[in-house]
């Protein structure tokens, strides 16, 4: 299993991990089978959308906060309710398909790593699994 540190910037943020994600592919030796990318957080996510536009990234965090306001009175004496939300909507793991060394992606697809409550300091594990 490859671990790898993640700092957020912001509040609420997608941080394109794909690079990452495909280094540990390739240092895991294994040619086929299956990765998991999985993230140890209550208030983070994992998932995998377009990574050729920038603004798409953007527009996530922008619905997100619409489908999940701030201020709907939760009960959570943190106050960072609207962030375990998000958290469980968007799942806090991806598996990817692993052909010849190399995840299978789309053309316009790329691994993010979802903040929703940062900014912080988080760890992201790959599991690469043989066929």
């Amino acid at each position: 299993m490859t671990t790898f540190t993640i700092a957020s910037s912001r509040h609420c943020e997608l941080i394109d991990i794909t690079d990452k994600v495909r280094a540990a592919i390739r240092a895991s030796g294994i040619r086929d089978g299956m990765a998991v990318i999985y993230t140890p957080h209550t208030t983070a996510a994992v998932t995998i959308n377009e990574n050729a536009d920038p603004d798409v990234a953007g527009d996530m965090v922008m619905a997100l906060d619409r489908l999940v306001p701030h201020d709907a009175g939760y009960r959570h004496a943190e106050g960072n309710s609207p962030a375990h939300v998000k958290s469980s909507l968007v799942g806090a793991s991806e598996t990817l398909i692993v052909a010849g060394g190399a995840p299978v992606l789309g053309t316009w697809q790329g691994v993010y790593f979802c903040e929703f409550d940062g900014p912080r300091r988080r760890q992201v594990h790959v599991r690469v699994i043989g066929a």
